[in-house]
């Protein structure tokens, strides 16, 4: 019952727009806060919610780096996410688009 649970926690989470799309970018590669606004163009505020949604719900982890933080994916233990991501569209594009030396924002 709790892996049931679990699982609905996640699916909710999924189930917005923003997150998702949040999550198919960083599994092309770590990104920091100002990428994900850049990319998604929307503000700095609205994303990092998500993303506190998105590490709350155990999806996503951070890794400083200077005075910038770095967010990836924590999926490894749920394999449904993998397999829900193979039937997404690549955002590879989108994130070969933007970099923190494009946006003059990180190290």
């Amino acid at each position: 019952m709790i892996e049931i649970e679990k699982m609905v926690e996640t699916l909710k989470l999924l189930s917005d727009k923003t997150r998702l799309t949040i999550l198919l970018l960083l599994k092309e590669r770590e990104l920091c806060v100002f990428e994900l606004v850049d990319i998604l163009q929307t503000s700095q505020p609205n994303v990092s919610q998500h993303i506190r949604k998105l590490k709350d719900g155990g999806l996503v982890k951070e890794a400083k780096k200077g005075q910038w933080v770095y967010y990836s994916l924590t999926i490894e233990n749920k394999p449904f996410i993998s397999d829900l991501f193979n039937q997404l569209p690549s955002q590879k594009e989108k994130v070969e688009s933007t970099s923190c030396e494009k946006l003059d924002c990180c190290d």
